[in-house]
Order: C-alpha cells, then sequence, then structure tokens
C-alpha cells in the first residue's frame, strides 16, 4: 500500500491549478496581484496553481470572483467537453476535505446555457462562509433534500428542513451550515445573471 507522501496529486487538482495559472497568464497578472484582488496569499496560490494543495471551497469562492466566473464554470473548465447527458457515475465530484464539504456537478456548465445544478453535502458541524459572491447578481435556488441546513445571507439566517426551498439573487457574503446532528444534503439550481 502507498503511503500519503507517495501518492500523487490528484488529476482535477492538477487541471485546476493548471486552469487557474492560465487565467492570471490571460490577464497578465502578477501572483500579488491575485493575492490582492482575492485575499489569499501568494504562497498559497502559487502552491494551488502547482497542485500542491487544494484550494478550499471558500477560496475558490475568491479566485472565482477574482476571475469573474461561477465556481461551477471553473470546475466545468477542468473537466473534459459537456455532454448532453451525465450520467451519474460521471459527474464531477469535488471535495473540501477541511470543512467537510462536497460538492456533485449533476449538470454542468454547458455553452449557450445559463443554469446548471449542484448537489451539496455537508458533514455534521461543516460550516463554509463566502465573503462574496462568484459572480454578482447570481440567481440561487438552495432545496434541502435530507438534514438541516441553514443559510446565511448578508444579515439574515433561513432554517431549511427537507423539502424547503430558498431563492435568492447573491450580492454580499453568504453561509452554508448543517443545523443538525445528520449530514445535509441540498440541490443547488444556478443560473447566472
Amino acid at each position: 500500500m502507498k503511503q500519503a507522501s507517495e501518492v500523487g496529486p490528484d488529476p482535477v487538482d492538477v487541471r485546476l491549478g493548471a486552469r487557474l495559472a492560465a487565467l492570471r497568464a490571460e490577464r497578465g497578472w502578477s501572483l500579488g496581484e491575485v493575492a490582492e484582488r482575492s485575499g489569499i496569499s501568494k504562497s498559497t496560490l502559487s502552491r494551488a496553481e502547482r497542485a500542491e494543495i487544494s484550494p478550499t471551497a471558500a477560496q475558490l469562492n475568491r479566485l472565482c470572483a477574482a476571475y469573474g466566473r461561477t465556481m461551477s464554470h471553473l470546475l466545468g473548465e477542468v473537466e473534459s467537453a459537456p455532454a448532453l447527458l451525465v450520467r451519474a457515475a460521471e459527474q464531477p465530484r469535488w471535495e473540501d476535505r477541511s470543512s467537510g464539504f462536497v460538492r456533485r456537478s449533476v449538470s454542468p456548465p454547458h455553452p449557450g446555457l445559463r443554469g446548471e445544478l449542484v448537489e451539496g453535502r455537508l458533514a455534521p458541524g461543516a460550516d463554509i462562509a463566502y465573503d462574496r459572491p462568484p459572480v454578482p447578481g447570481l440567481e440561487q435556488h438552495i432545496w434541502v433534500l435530507e438534514g438541516s441546513l441553514a443559510v446565511t445571507v448578508e444579515q439574515d439566517e433561513h432554517h431549511l428542513e427537507p423539502g424547503d426551498c430558498l431563492r435568492l439573487r447573491v450580492w454580499g457574503a453568504t453561509r452554508f451550515r448543517c443545523a443538525g446532528p445528520e449530514a445535509t444534503r441540498y440541490a443547488l439550481a444556478v443560473v447566472a445573471p
């Protein structure tokens, strides 16, 4: 059995790092400029671009805001070309191990379409705060499938139980928290403005 130090970086992290480096190069930005725009240190950015680390959900959200992309759009760019039919076994999955968040792109972004569907899973106690939306005015529909979810939109906290749906446009800070003793699973419909 291989030790953790012998296992190479995750292929998705390698493609993600390469895409982040390409986005920075396309804009002619230095690591310092991206750090200033995102609030993420130059060393962390450099390590993420080299796939030495996987960015957290909050860091990825900040990078998406700096580059004007939704998280699904960015993650969709590191996957192969989107298909019309995406089988469950082929749906891209991304995990933020530090926060207990798993994101599955059920209906990934597709050229010419503004909407996408994501499944989110939060482990008990998971709490993710985003300081800004990746794209201002992003429309979201959050439908809880299992467990309890507390969603804070700027200063207002909403408690959602299975079957509840919260609809909003995101302009400021948001927070997603598993509000019960069981894991939370929810569907997130995202529509670009």
